[in-house]
């Protein structure tokens, strides 16, 4: 038998994480109900709260609110006349940060902005936008909102759904009537949407039920057609449908998906050794002042957010001269869509919003050590508010480790015949900044990666478990016509519904500075004259400078190639090229749906895969703020529709990354990581490329391994 010894420096990561297991009694007989709440991934105050926590100081006028700051602005509400009766509930409490002219004049050292606090608070029926100032102690503003729809969703708003739920008299018939044991009820309170009048001036949640006898997957044993609205307001069921009762529950046969069971593939495929990257002298990135990382040519600040999950700001890359220049003011998921396609009763809402009704932070569980992330990372907890205002830890939400699969940066050889003898090649290591968010049966891992070229990809897979339809038939014999079927049969009773995936990125590109322009370079195909050439067509590079909005509204077309860039016009090369970078689309979806669907009214931004708007402060979220049951008023396509100008201002581009899932046999019981990515790369940014820079890697430089062997 072999054993090796490398020698090699370990980070010890300590992991403290506890899990609330919420518990609803039936009375008279005390049954117990399992249940799971999008949004319960959120860890009370007293569960994981490290002491530095209580002692955080903001050093970065974009650093999150810190615990004592977030106790002080509950203070300060508690005191707000309108409230001191009855503290409101807090569906989002985050920093209002400064304006962008005072954030880019800030220099270390310097003293921070005013710290502000930026309050949504639903009470009595409305929604107030309340700004808190923590130097003054006060409320400066409280604006109630008079358009359509509603804050993102609390895990008490989820509780109050279920608890609803569970006492009703028709609900528990309609359980007892399928066959289905309390104990092994479980049900989700997943959001409805907005399809007309009939559910306005209420907010509602839906709530579907699962059984999960003999399985933790419940999502693969759905109960299906009974479906329950509630007025979580009013504490109340408003309808109440229930069809299906002759479609079986699915089996729970082969959906237990966790390591530690009996799998029957176990034999299949050999086992595979575990491999990790070591770092013999430790990783090559730091974090300063807890948000400031800087790695290789790179500077950026990170911070966790309970909407958007995880925002890069004020990333930097460092120019020949040694000084740090400007590439993108702030980064981070806007919105993300999931439509399925099922018209049924139980189904046709399920078109889920899924930052704006249940937050990609709130919604963000802890990540697993050497699976998630690998040896040498550094984790970052959330430090949030609850619904009652006070501080609670998302602890190691996001990590951030370097990276080398195996990939080559660069490399060149030339044969000896010619003369020479080289072979020069250099190891791409790149920087990630990673955190995953479980939304319901989906996750969603989103990676920021960076790289030594100048390169910035935004990655982003989705892995967890299908949303599936239950069915009456077991396999495709059954079943008398297919084609109305809504999706492929994927096991025993079990449908995989297609369905949608849009991921809407804000990316705020300061090229240098932060008025730039967006230009589209298409490639168009000339004609060569008689005699001019043994060819007959060349293609031509075409570039188009957008004026106003209308003219940056780009839907990506394979046979009409085009780059997109944005470019300082301000800023030139030593070659008199103004200085840019192009956004580079990778494997893309465009919405099928209607214009004037409901879903796709809510969601317009997937009109367009690219929009370029100015600047504002209070346009960030593609779905609008308040999105929950909202009607569309306040969407990326609505402010865009304004067709203002935006040459040479200060731009924020957008870009919507998409999937189609049509589900297979191999998506059951678990979906395997499908993932897409788009790339921000320079272009005319570096007067050469700045990988010339990487040194290339040596066995000196490597862990040493020795094979002894015992007997």
């Amino acid at each position: 038998m072999e054993k090796r010894y490398c020698i090699q420096f370990f980070f010890i990561i300590i992991i403290s994480i506890s899990v609330f297991i919420f518990e609803y009694s039936r009375n008279p007989t005390k049954t117990h109900r399992n249940t799971n709440l999008r949004s319960t991934s959120i860890l009370d105050d007293g569960v994981h709260n490290p002491n530095h926590h209580f002692t955080d100081t903001p050093l970065h006028p974009l650093d999150p609110l810190t615990v004592p700051e977030i106790n002080k602005v509950r203070s300060i509400l508690s005191a707000y006349e309108p409230f001191s009766s009855s503290f409101p509930s807090i569906n989002a409490l985050s920093l209002d940060e400064p304006d962008k002219s005072q954030v880019l004049s800030w220099k270390t050292g310097d003293p921070l902005p005013p710290r502000r606090a930026s309050v949504v608070s639903f009470v009595d029926g409305q929604t107030h936008l309340l700004t808190v100032d923590l130097d003054l102690g006060v409320v400066t503003g409280d604006v109630v909102n008079v358009g359509s729809g509603y804050p993102m969703l609390t895990s008490e708003d989820l509780t109050t759904s279920l608890q609803v739920l569970y006492s009703s008299m028709e609900f528990n018939n309609s359980i007892l009537a399928r066959g289905v044991d309390f104990n092994d009820l479980t049900c989700t309170p997943p959001s409805p949407g907005w399809f007309g009048p009939d559910e306005e001036g209420k907010r509602i949640i839906k709530v579907r039920c699962f059984s999960s006898q003999n399985t933790p997957n419940y999502y693969m044993r759905p109960i299906e057609g009974l479906t329950v609205s509630v007025d979580i307001d009013k504490r109340e069921i408003v309808k109440l449908t229930d069809t299906g009762r002759d479609i079986p529950v699915p089996k729970e046969t082969n959906t237990d998906y966790r390591y530690t069971t009996q799998s029957p593939f176990s034999d299949v495929n050999p086992e595979i050794n575990a491999m990790s990257m070591e770092q013999l002298r430790g990783p090559s990135f730091t974090v300063e002042n807890g948000h400031t990382v800087k790695w290789a040519n790179w500077v950026f600040h990170i911070k966790p957010d309970i909407r958007a999950g995880m925002i890069i700001s004020q990333a930097m890359v460092r120019a020949e001269n040694g000084e740090y220049r400007s590439v993108m003011y702030k980064g981070f998921a806007s919105e993300l869509f999931v439509p399925y396609m099922d018209p049924d009763q139980s189904w046709y809402f399920r078109t889920f919003m899924d930052a704006g009704e249940f937050g990609l932070g709130a919604t963000a569980m802890a990540l697993v050590e050497l699976n998630d992330c690998p040896r040498h990372s550094y984790y970052m907890d959330g430090v949030f508010a609850g619904a009652d205002g006070r501080p609670i830890i998302q602890p190691n939400m996001i990590c951030i480790f370097e990276r080398y699969a195996g990939d080559i940066g660069w490399r060149h050889s030339e044969i000896p015949a010619m003369g020479f003898d080289i072979r020069e090649s250099r190891p791409k290591v790149t920087l990630v900044a990673r955190m995953t968010a479980s939304v319901g049966n989906y996750d969603y891992i989103f990676d920021w990666e960076f790289q030594t070229d100048g390169l910035i990809r935004v990655k982003v897979g989705l892995s967890g478990m299908l949303m599936v339809k239950a069915t009456p038939y077991e396999n495709i014999y059954n079943i008398s016509n297919t084609d109305d079927m809504i999706g492929p049969l994927v096991s025993e009773n079990v449908i995989g519904v297609v369905h949608d995936h849009y991921i809407a990125f804000h990316l705020d590109m300061d090229i240098d500075a932060p008025n730039n322009s967006f230009a589209e370079v298409n490639l168009v195909k000339e004609e060569t004259l008689p005699g001019q050439s043994p060819r007959k067509s060349y293609l031509k590079a075409s570039r188009k400078v957008a004026k106003t909005e209308d003219d940056a509204k780009i839907k990506l077309k394979l046979y009409d190639p085009s780059e997109f860039h944005v470019f300082n016009p301000g800023q030139r090369s030593r070659l008199g090229n103004p200085t840019g970078y192009k956004i580079v689309p990778g494997g893309n979806a465009a919405s099928l749906l209607d214009l004037d669907d409901p879903p796709q009214i809510r969601a317009a931004f997937t009109n367009n895969q690219i929009w370029v708007t100015p600047h504002n402060k209070s346009e960030e979220w593609a779905g609008g703020l308040l999105v929950s049951q909202s009607k569309g008023e306040d969407t990326l396509a609505v402010w865009s529709a304004r067709n203002r100008e935006i040459e040479n201002k200060d731009i924020v581009l957008w870009y919507t990354l998409g999937f189609h899932h049509i589900p297979c046999q191999e998506d059951f019981p678990i979906m395997p990581t499908v993932s897409s990515s788009f790339e921000l790369k320079p272009v005319n940014f570096f007067d050469r490329n700045p990988i010339l820079n990487a040194k290339p890697t040596f066995q000196k430089d490597l862990p040493v391994c020795l094979a002894t062997s015992s007997y």
